[in-house]
This record gives structure tokens, sequence and C-alpha cells, in this order.
């Protein structure tokens, strides 16, 4: 997985910046409550799960965080989503289509010292933590190339029957960490058309195979 630079890392705030720019704007236009145009209006849409689900990290990492030498996080919403969706892979529908279907997404984003590296202790409470909330975990894996110090990766579901109502993406390797957690209502292809977009890890399509979906 290729890491995020730190300019990478300051367009993304920029872009956020905008976009809430234009929420406060779109706000302040908004028509009085009692007025026939307010009144019209749709009722908003019902909070979902997402909120909590994007919010909530194993403990574990916050220890972590504070052993990194850079420690990055960032959420993006469902409006922050639409806004970038139409630069991913040159507008493809099906990359479209699953970016629709998000809520949102969170990630965390741990670089560490050469002569340093997560605590694999750590790294088994993240696991555990995940065990406990009742995720479903699908992929265990170590790089086969180099199992002492490439990279690993792990991936847990959260399912809503036949759905997905969320999934985590975790890449460690000797100098990283990131954990991504998605939002939405997913299937096991959305997640597929998801990997290497907004900070989201890539992993091998076959941990996918078993998994029910739409």
């Amino acid at each position: 997985m290729k890491p995020i630079s730190q300019s990478g890392i300051r367009n993304l705030g920029i872009l956020l910046a905008c976009v809430l720019a234009s929420a406060s704007l779109g706000a302040a236009a908004a028509p009085p409550p009692d007025s026939p145009d307010a009144l019209n209006a749709p009722a908003p849409a019902p909070a979902g799960p997402a909120p909590s689900i994007l919010q909530w990290a194993p403990p574990a990492l916050a220890a972590l965080g504070s052993q990194a030498l850079a420690n990055e996080s960032f959420t993006l919403d469902r409006s922050m989503l639409a806004v970038t969706a139409g630069w991913l892979d040159g507008g493809d529908p099906e990359v479209q289509r699953s970016v629709s279907r998000l809520d949102g997404v969170s990630v965390h984003l741990l670089r560490f010292a050469p002569n340093s590296a997560a605590d694999p202790a750590a790294l088994d409470s993240i696991r555990d933590s995940y065990h406990l909330q009742g995720w479903k975990h699908i992929v265990s894996r170590k790089n086969r190339n180099d199992p002492e110090h490439g990279s690993s990766t792990d991936v847990w579901l959260e399912l809503d029957g036949v759905n997905i109502r969320a999934a985590v993406v975790m890449v460690e390797s000797p100098r990283s960490l990131t954990l991504a957690t998605m939002a939405g209502n997913l299937s096991p292809l959305d997640l597929l058309h998801l990997r290497g977009h907004f900070g989201i890890p890539r992993f091998d399509d076959d941990s996918l195979n078993g998994v029910k979906g739409r």
C-alpha cells in the first residue's frame, strides 16, 4: 500500500475546508423555519448508525498513536464523499454507485520511526476488540513473500442480514499502520470498488469468497 504523503493530507484538508464552507453558506441561505418554503421542504433523513461506527476505535489504537512518529486521522461524511466521487477512476459508474452507498469513512494513519514498529501486543488487542464487538473476521494474512518483515492485513465485517453494514481494513507494516472504517449499506462488490480510495487500503478479493451480499 502506498502511504499518503503529507502534501496529500494537506490537500485533503483544503478540500474538506471547502466542503464545510459550502455547507455553512447553504445553511445561512436556508429559509426561516416558519416560511412556506421551509414548511414544504422535505424532512431531513434520519440519522443512521454510521456516526457511532465511525467514531469508535479500539482503545489500543490510542496507545499506538502516542508511540507513533506521525499520527493522522480524518472522517469523511456522505456529503464530503459525494464531492470527491466524480474524480475517482475517471467517473467509473460502478465506483460511483459504490460510493453512493457509503454513509462515511474514517481513517487512522500511523507512521513509526525507522527503529520502531507497532507493538504486536497492541495489534492483538485491536483484533480482540473487534472480536468482542461481534465483527466477522474474514481476513488475517501476512505477506507471503516476507512473512517476518512484510505487511499484514486484517478485514472485519459487521453484517445486517445479507448486507454489509460496516467494514474495517487494517494494514500493518514495520513502519506504518492504517485502520480504515467504512459504514453504509454495502455489498462485497462495493468493498472491492472502494479499495484504494479515501485512504482505504487494498486487500485481496479472494478474501470475500463465501461472503453473501446483494
